[in-house]
């Protein structure tokens, strides 16, 4: 790869990074499911939690609580490309979340979660997916409600 080949790459992997977090924050929940590969998968290994699947990760991401009001904090994103085809990627999250929003401001309380997320990143066609998502939490607690 010459140099413009991996910087478009990283481009477009911390623009999927930045695009997941907007689509759950802003409503659009389940078309985060189209950012992963078919056989993409979301886990977290505290838990042994694990969604595999694009149609498996489109049902469990429309299953988020219609009331959810989120916004998430992406810092430190550091891509490293592995060949013209793989990527990966850590990056920082806070997530401010409560459930039972109704509308209007909600005031600002702590976050419930700080953690990172560790990606792999496949290229299809022209296209850079997520190939899989692992979620780290070091810091979080409940979801509170409004």
């Amino acid at each position: 790869m010459d140099d413009l080949e991996q910087l478009l790459a990283e481009r477009a992997c911390e623009r999927l990074v930045l695009d997941f977090v907007r689509r759950l924050d802003l409503g659009e929940p389940g078309t985060v499911a189209e950012l992963f590969t078919e056989d993409g998968t979301w886990e977290w290994p505290e838990g042994e939690r694990a969604v595999k699947g694009r149609e498996a990760l489109r049902d469990y991401f429309d299953g988020r609580p219609a009331d959810r009001l989120s916004r998430r904090v992406m810092t430190n994103i550091l891509v490293t490309v592995d060949s013209p085809t793989t990527a990966t990627a850590t990056s920082y999250f806070t997530t401010y979340r409560v459930d039972g929003h109704t509308g209007g401001m909600v005031p600002a309380g702590p976050p419930v979660q700080v953690g990172h997320y560790e990606d792999t990143f496949r290229k299809a066609g022209d296209r850079w997916l997520l190939a899989s998502r692992t979620l780290f939490l070091p810091f979080g607690g409940p979801t509170p409600r409004q």
